[in-house]
């Protein structure tokens, strides 16, 4: 084990995968002083612009096809961060069992999380697939409200990435992957309704509600449960996921995914988006847990929301998409590597992780909101 100046364990750790979202990891492992981070993509001039704002990072190809190659990226590091398109994470999983590395993904693909799941499970290392914000982050807070119950009725989930300043007719810019926004829209979805799991039609369900003064609305999309609908199995009552949006995007996305029939063609369509659809770095991500049940014999509500706006961080401007998913990646990832999950094997689920523990790491401050956590302090 190396330890830095003050004294602290350092790690190494591959990153692969050199889009916006590796960007802001890479920055907040390597500004942490305890992180080597290895920036891997196919892009070789992408992963070392990166790599070169950063000090403690370094540039590599990745070359995923081939699997001797890849394995060698993984020689000597304690972790691989899987910051790739869904599609990617399954051979990234089997490389990391082969080298005995442990393994962590942003995947929101439920047959990619089943897929790394069955491989991983018996493996000699740790996987933590489905970290970031939803599925990640959201399934740590509900965990914490289910667990404040004798018995736990009906327990929602509320996430959106939203600009700040909406200026087309979707009210909507593109904050992260447009594959895995229109696997979203497009996937069949996860409930428990009536103690019963189920599968719910993605853009499905609408309602509208008030936060802070703002309208949104909210819908049905695919993944953001991660793991919880297995967790929380014969425990509560219902349980359901859904995005949040302003109002009327969903009524025009179901036009495009349904009507236009882009469910059968997500190709052309991410190619649209991204044709048509500006990026923005000025963005807000709007977290909102709801749970009731009994207490004491009292039927009791809590509730865990909060909004993260953009910042920077370490002199780079980072949008709010970008921090809460590098750092739902980045403090379970250090709460497991420097033993405060305790030794563990196969699958770790996000909603082991216990909501204080991550709010009080380095990483996982960027979520912390004192007003969300008045009235369910451990």
């Amino acid at each position: 084990m190396l330890y830095n100046q003050q004294g602290e364990a350092m790690f190494n750790v591959a990153l692969f995968g050199a889009g916006k979202i590796g960007e802001a990891i890479c920055g907040l492992l390597t500004l942490s002083g305890r992180y080597k981070v290895r920036v891997c993509d196919k892009d070789l001039e992408r992963a070392k612009k990166i790599s070169s704002m950063w000090q403690g990072a370094e540039a590599l190809q990745l070359k995923l096809e081939d699997e001797a190659a890849t394995a060698q990226l993984l020689h000597g590091c304690d972790a691989v961060i899987s910051a790739l398109p869904f599609h990617c994470n399954i051979p990234v999983a089997k490389i990391a069992v082969q080298q005995k590395v442990h393994y962590f993904d942003l995947t929101e693909d439920v047959a990619t999380t089943r897929a790394v799941t069955a491989l991983s499970k018996d493996g000699p290392t740790v996987a933590m697939p489905q970290c970031g914000l939803a599925p990640g982050f959201i399934s740590i807070a509900a965990m914490h409200l289910a667990k404040m119950f004798d018995t736990i009725e009906t327990v929602k989930l509320r996430v959106g990435a939203l600009p700040i300043y909406p200026s087309n007719r979707l009210k909507y810019n593109l904050t992260w992957s447009t594959e895995g926004l229109i696997n979203e829209y497009a996937n069949v979805c996860e409930a428990i309704q009536a103690g019963n799991r189920v599968q719910t039609l993605p853009l499905e369900g609408l309602e509208s509600f008030s936060l802070d003064g703002a309208e949104y609305e909210a819908f049905n999309t695919s993944g953001g449960l991660g793991s919880l609908a297995d967790t929380l199995a014969s425990k509560v009552h219902n349980l359901d996921y859904k995005t949040v949006r302003y109002p009327g995007h969903r009524d025009l996305i179901a036009f495009l995914m349904q009507d236009l029939r882009f469910t059968d063609d997500r190709e052309t369509l991410a190619r649209v988006f991204e044709r048509s659809i500006s990026f923005t770095p000025q963005d807000k991500c709007l977290i909102f847990v709801t749970a009731t049940g009994t207490f004491k014999h009292k039927l009791v509500q809590r509730t865990y929301a909060s909004t993260v706006y953009n910042t920077t961080v370490g002199g780079n401007h980072f949008g709010a998409i970008q921090v809460t998913t590098a750092s739902g990646i980045c403090a379970p990832m250090d709460l497991f590597l420097t033993g405060k999950l305790g030794a563990r094997k196969g699958i770790i689920r996000l909603e082991d992780v216990p909501l204080v523990d991550f709010l009080d790491n380095e990483f996982g401050k960027y979520y912390r909101d004192e007003r969300a956590l008045q009235g369910i302090a451990a």
